[in-house]
């Protein structure tokens, strides 16, 4: 089994959390507090002190009572693949056995409550340079959440009252980051129209441009969605981030949290990376082509230079609900408070609206005809 890093408080034993609010380390039962700097060193400290050998012997071991022996019921042994993307891991505080996906970094005990850290799950390549700290937490996750419904024209009413929030948690999410310079060459097709009467006559004439724009651009923490689990969708919606919050990665803010280690590598990340570096530089270059109604990219010449990469964890709040059987997700961003997600539309109020739209339209039309009828 996989050691694991718990956070108890050192004056009640309680289970410590990083308190977005304080942004410090902050026993739930006690009210104690101090910096996670502090709270990383007294960690060190365990971890030094305690004995190497932690081996039980099994000799001496009685055998059931009343004699006899057991015999299993089963084989007692996993099948094949069934341990596939798992790891099994023993809780310091109860001695209960976590059983998580194999990227999971940090979590909650189910026994005992206990916030732990799995050792090894952000060590070596795998260790983040940097963190963002959660500044929003639960309740403001909440909040923000009720506040995405207001407002929607299409939103069944009782959504609102019906829906019950299935689970929220708080996510560090891993990213990769990308700085680059770029050098580019793009070639736009760019057409500008003109329309004039004359008598009863109307003119419109096409005119056809090649509009080449050349030079430097660059980029930083252009971000890339580490995790598998995590839809790219759904996390490209809640950017940006505020990077000047950003500080060097230690395991105490996991603390009350759940994280996840990257299981997508570099690699893979830099390729959409890349084709979010290459439309950027095109729109760009585009908003300096003026003076016509239509650019369209026609050839991209687009190097990149420099290329520098950074492994950072981002905090999410997920949130999500059911409502008639459907199952809805939800995602904060956990520093800016951005909240996205899917809602259900109600079909029949849509569909009113466009009849009500159509018969004021096709009421306007009847009376410009009639208006030109009478002239």
């Amino acid at each position: 089994m996989s050691d694991i890093m718990e956070y108890k408080c050192p004056a009640c034993g309680g289970a410590m959390e990083f308190d977005s609010k304080s942004q410090k380390m902050k026993c739930p039962y006690c009210d104690s507090e101090m910096s996670v700097e502090e709270f990383q060193q007294m960690q060190q400290g365990k971890e030094a002190g305690k004995a190497a050998d932690q081996q039980e012997t099994a000799a001496g071991q009685q055998g059931p009572a009343g004699g006899g022996s057991w015999e299993a019921a089963g084989d007692g042994q996993w099948r094949e693949g069934e341990t596939d993307g798992m790891r099994v891991y023993a809780c310091q505080s109860c001695g209960g056995e976590i059983v998580a996906e194999e990227s999971t970094g940090a979590m909650t005990c189910p026994y005992c409550g206990n916030r732990v850290v799995m050792k090894g799950q952000f060590s070596g390549d795998m260790r983040p340079d940097y963190i963002i700290p959660f500044k929003l937490d639960k309740k403001d996750a909440k909040e923000a959440y009720h506040r995405h419904l207001q407002g929607k024209a299409f939103l069944p009413g009782v959504f609102k009252s019906e829906n019950h929030i299935d689970e929220i948690k708080g996510v560090y999410v891993p990213f990769w980051l990308f700085d680059a310079d770029v050098q580019a060459s793009i070639d736009y097709k760019a057409e500008r129209v003109e329309v004039w009467e004359s008598g009863d006559t109307e003119y419109t004439q096409h005119e056809y441009f090649v509009a080449q724009r050349a030079g430097n651009i660059s980029f930083q923490r252009i971000p890339s969605d580490g995790s598998r689990k995590m839809d790219d969708t759904l996390m490209e919606a809640i950017e940006p981030y505020r990077f000047e919050d950003a500080v060097p990665f230690q395991p105490a803010y996991l603390a009350g949290y759940v994280a996840d280690r990257y299981d997508v590598d570099m690699e893979n990340c830099m390729q959409r990376a890349r084709e979010r570096i290459c439309q950027s530089t095109e729109i760009s270059f585009k908003n300096t082509v003026e003076g016509y109604h239509t650019v369209i990219p026609a050839q991209s010449n687009i190097n990149i230079l420099n290329a520098r990469y950074s492994y950072v964890l981002y905090p999410v709040w997920m949130l999500n609900t059911t409502w008639n059987g459907e199952k809805y997700t939800f995602a904060m961003n956990g520093q800016t408070g951005r909240m996205v997600g899917d809602l259900p539309a109600d079909k029949g109020a849509f569909w009113k609206y466009v009849a009500s739209r159509s018969v004021v339209f096709g009421a306007v039309l009847y009376a410009l005809m009639w208006l030109v009828m009478l002239i």
